[in-house]
């Protein structure tokens, strides 16, 4: 009796498993035959860029008009090619394209985020979160701080923020682009030709004397304390420098 009961368990589960394919598939099949009537774009600006618009992203789906995903059968849509596709342009980190139970295709678009912009005698670039360049945009501009090098100084090309060295300027402007006050304060950086940094401030007639791009965060606060008890005291335009580059020393002149 325990052996038929055990038998009759397995043949059980097995057609089971036969008959929840054979629906997964027929389902499958339905949906494959359902045509897309809507394109939905989601564009992710959480950081207010607008690099991308609407009409970039459904133009880049369907190759400027030429291949119209609305009217086409799910079984012609093949959503990691239109992903690639998305992939491919400059401003656009990540791209998720998939089908809805109707049929309609969604678009998920996420923006790449610029944190500083390099001005070079040739052609400015931005550079985002990773150390990656990217070109500036004819439809939009990107409000980041601007950096100048010394001509002596690394050129900032596509490979400077990528190694040991230039990972710590990274860290540098990452740090300013989080804090809003630095990041609304910060006019301009500049790199010499000794790898230091200095920084041309909104408000003040002062440079901002910041030194090899280590102890970000203490240096920043030795900076805050600067800000909020001598210049209020002595006044914003009476210091034409400020120095935090050394430890536990704030020199102003």
């Amino acid at each position: 009796m325990g052996l038929n009961r055990k038998i009759k368990s397995l043949i059980f589960a097995g057609c089971s498993i036969i008959t929840i394919g054979a629906l997964a598939g027929f389902a499958n099949s339905r949906q494959n035959e359902k045509i897309c009537k809507k394109v939905y774009v989601n564009i992710d600006n959480e950081y207010k860029n607008y690099f991308i618009g609407d009409k970039e992203v459904r133009d880049l789906l369907t190759r400027e008009g030429e291949r119209k995903l609305e009217g086409l059968p799910n079984s012609n849509i093949e959503l990691k090619n239109l992903e690639k596709r998305l992939e491919a342009h400059k401003f656009v980190k990540a791209a998720e394209v998939y089908k809805g139970l109707d049929g309609n295709v969604h678009v998920i678009v996420k923006q790449n985020r610029p944190i500083a912009r390099i001005l070079r005698s040739d052609q400015d670039v931005y550079i985002d979160e990773e150390g990656t360049v990217l070109p500036l945009s004819d439809t939009y501009t990107a409000r980041v701080i601007p950096i100048t090098k010394s001509a002596y100084s690394k050129a900032l090309d596509k490979g400077f923020f990528q190694d040991s060295t230039g990972q710590a300027y990274l860290s540098l402007l990452k740090f300013i682009e989080k804090d809003q006050f630095w990041k609304a304060q910060l006019a301009h950086m500049h790199i010499d030709g000794k790898g230091k940094v200095s920084f041309l401030p909104q408000v003040g007639e002062h440079t901002i004397e910041f030194g090899k791009p280590d102890e970000v965060e203490t240096k920043f606060k030795k900076l805050l304390v600067f800000y909020k008890e001598v210049l209020p005291v002595m006044g914003w335009d009476r210091y034409k420098r400020v120095n935090v580059e050394f430890e536990d020393q704030i020199i102003c002149e």
